[in-house]
């Protein structure tokens, strides 16, 4: 039996794989290459889509590469509810004629053993090549089994890999156009079982009754006309089991979807047309963050627009969203909307706002640039309280794509950005004012990828050409190309704005009828200007620049230590760390004497390398400090969240130092700070974002799995982890 069906990313047989991975058998590939299905599903039952599946064999004419298949073994149970049958399957090999003859084959053969459970109402297809098995390795796994919320449906996965150790020297040229056909023919699968599907029901078969155990048996006429006399019940059971021959033991059980799954609708219906690879590097992406990130997973529209940044490199995609995760968890950007409360002056002066959509849906930003005054601005609020509120229009605007998702029943993952230009001058051009431009573009492409759909810019004077220069570079080939620019009327007419905008909603300035709430700007009064050290001291920038988080290098023989001074006895300290590179210890001392002031290390010291140490060499454990919890081992890209409750006042000091034990990991796949660490921290030995707080013992009223405090978002941070006790301590660990 062959795969076929399940999700709508795959629904090509194994046989189809190893048609199309097989085309190509031995192509070199760097890294083997991996596919994964989102869910399939089919509106017809378990029984009826078998019986589909069946129909196409020995061979399939909609199938042209399926030349022919044999049986080699089949075996049925007892009661004839499991049923496996072993073919062998013969696939034409679509390749140039030289690279046959080179090759020394005109067909490839592949292995395929089905494992049809009735009772349980599952097939699990495992296929790999024959043909080529000391050069290539090509492992498909598909699997049909019952709707997990309807039992009337069908659903279908699959997934595969492709491994080429040696072609001949044309690896890489087989491996392409291995890829290209793959992907061409997996859609065709889902055909196939419709076609079959349709088929029998032209022949009157709509329902096939489900299987049952001997004893519960009772005869039933059969529901196909005489001539298909095998689609009844009684011979659907053993019919269908009578192509195999096979050892039962230790058969693995195919498993029903999950609700961490996506299915092939879901993504149609929310997240667009997809290829089946893009699907594929959506899938995997996100089962990658499940497995190996404990934190808050991004939603599937927030993955993909990283895919699509990095043009579905999954490699350049993960590192990219890595960053972007940890400046979110490092800024609290999730709460941004929740905590930014702009200046009045800012909803006067700064001329941007929302404005309905565009034809496509998108939700419309318009910003008159040109009656901004940039320089006013910067100056009375400072760069970093401008680029916060920036980062709160991204922030709605996400939303604002999700309501209009739901309102036009189609996918809206970006927005289209209007912005009128008249009135730029040379002021536009202050450098101060430029440079917290850039600093934003640079912001926002990194954190929010493919969030602009469109921008439109209207009314272009003569000096956008020097800003376009200065800020071009900074922008990325794929955003660029969605840029468009009218200079003087222009934008009027066909061709215009109409093209993309309701004339109904055009605003008024633009020569419109509809009324724009958007402010309009204009100077700022020099009398709202601060001081550089006003900008420093003023409370709605402390909250930005002042993470929460502090970053430490540690270095073998140089370990990174804090004091914390408690007051009284049954205080709590509580701490979350993130180990970003290299495997560390945590300690945690209580010191009989005070630390001389904190010392570096000058023979690590460097720009921006914060290492310091407070216990002196001299110091005798026991004696001069003592170890009040056990240490703690802690692995690169771990999370660590726990808190000590002090039996005595005086000086306890924080301790991370480097470990001799190589780091070590339960997966395949590098973790989420494992790539961070390895783009951000390569230079160093080890590096640790931490946090601390001192709690009073009745102000602690969190369990040692909230880590809740009365006073801090510190619970915030840890939700999601895993619990793990260590010693007296209570910690958390997410991995």
């Amino acid at each position: 039996m062959k795969d076929y069906a399940r999700t709508p990313l795959s629904s090509n047989p194994p046989e189809d794989i190893c048609a199309v991975w097989t085309q190509f058998p031995n192509v070199r590939s760097k890294m083997v290459q991996k596919y994964q299905s989102p869910v399939r599903v089919y509106k017809y039952s378990f029984e009826m889509v078998m019986a589909a599946y069946e129909k196409r064999f020995p061979t399939c004419p909609q199938i042209p590469v399926f030349l022919d298949s044999e049986v080699l073994s089949e075996v049925t149970s007892e009661d004839g509810s499991v049923h496996v049958i072993e073919r062998s399957c013969k696939l034409n090999v679509d390749a140039p004629r030289l690279l046959k003859k080179i090759a020394g084959v005109e067909y490839v053969y592949f292995i395929q053993k089905n494992t049809l459970n009735w009772k349980d109402r599952t097939l699990l297809i495992e296929a790999n090549n024959e043909t080529f098995a000391s050069r290539v390795t090509v492992i498909e796994t598909c699997s049909y089994s019952v709707h997990p919320e309807n039992e009337d449906w069908t659903c279908f996965e699959q997934s595969a890999s492709l491994d080429i150790k040696s072609f001949f020297g044309f690896e890489n040229t087989v491996e392409k156009i291995a890829m290209k056909q793959y992907t061409a023919n997996i859609k065709r699968g889902k055909e196939v079982i419709e076609y079959y599907l349709n088929e029998l029901i032209a022949e009157g078969i709509e329902e096939i009754p489900r299987w049952l155990p001997p004893e519960k048996r009772v005869p039933i006429k059969p529901v196909a006309p005489p001539c298909t006399p095998r689609l009844d019940l009684d011979s659907l059971a053993q019919s269908s089991a009578k192509d195999a021959n096979c050892n039962l033991s230790g058969v693995a059980e195919p498993t029903t979807p999950d609700a961490d799954k996506l299915d092939a609708d879901y993504i149609e219906r929310y997240l667009g047309q997809l290829t089946p690879m893009q699907e594929s590097c959506l899938i995997q992406l996100r089962q990658w963050l499940q497995e190996t990130h404990k934190g808050k997973i991004p939603k599937d529209e927030h993955i993909l627009r990283f895919l699509r940044a990095r043009d579905f490199n999954m490699d350049k995609a993960r590192e990219m969203l890595c960053q972007s995760l940890t400046w979110r968890k490092q800024y609290q950007v999730d709460y941004i909307l929740e905590t930014w409360r702009p200046p009045a002056f800012l909803e006067e002066y700064y001329a941007g706002g929302w404005h309905f959509h565009d034809r496509n849906g998108r939700p419309l930003y318009i910003l008159r640039l040109g009656q901004m005054d940039t320089k006013g601005l910067v100056k009375a609020l400072g760069e970093e309280a401008l680029l916060r509120h920036v980062l709160s229009i991204n922030e709605e605007g996400q939303k604002r794509c999700e309501e209009n998702t739901k309102i036009f029943g189609r996918p809206i993952t970006s927005w289209t950005c209007l912005v009128d230009l008249e009135g730029l001058n040379m002021r536009h051009l202050w450098r101060p004012g430029v440079k917290a431009l850039l600093r934003i573009i640079e912001v926002v492409e990194a954190n929010y990828p493919e969030t602009l759909g469109r921008l439109l810019i209207v009314r272009a004077p003569r000096v956008f050409p020097v800003l376009w220069t200065l800020v071009s570079p900074f922008i990325n080939d794929n955003t660029r190309q969605k840029f468009l620019v009218y200079s003087g009327n222009n934008y009027q007419g066909v061709g215009g704005l109409v093209d993309y905008i309701d004339k109904e909603i055009i605003p008024d300035f633009l020569g419109g009828d509809c009324l724009c709430n958007v402010p309009e700007g204009g100077l700022v009064p020099k009398s709202l200007y601060q001081t550089e050290e006003e900008l420093e001291n003023s409370d709605h920038i402390r909250l930005w620049t002042e993470t929460i988080y502090q970053s430490a290098h540690v270095f073998r023989g140089a370990p990174h230590e804090i004091v914390i001074e408690i007051l009284e006895g049954s205080s709590v300290i509580t701490w979350d760390f993130d180990i970003l590179k290299g495997d560390l210890m945590f300690n945690i001392f209580h010191s009989k004497r005070s630390p001389q002031t904190a010392k570096k290390d000058p023979t690590i010291s460097a720009p921006g390398v914060n290492n310091v140490q407070l216990i002196e060499k001299s110091w005798v454990l026991g004696v001069d400090y003592s170890m009040m919890e056990s240490p703690l081992m802690c692995r690169e890209g771990e999370s660590i969240q726990g808190s000590h409750i002090t039996r005595w006042p005086g000086l306890y000091i924080l301790q991370w130092k480097v470990t001799g034990h190589a780091s070590s990991t339960g997966t395949a796949l590098p973790r989420v700070d494992d790539v961070l660490a390895s783009l951000q921290v390569s230079s160093h030995k080890c590096k640790v974002m931490y946090y601390t707080e001192v709690l009073a013992s009745e102000d602690f009223r969190g369990s040692m799995t909230s880590l809740e405090s009365c006073h801090s978002g510190f619970s915030q941070l840890s939700a999601g982890t895993t619990s793990s006790s260590q010693s007296q301590s209570s910690s958390l660990i997410s991995r």
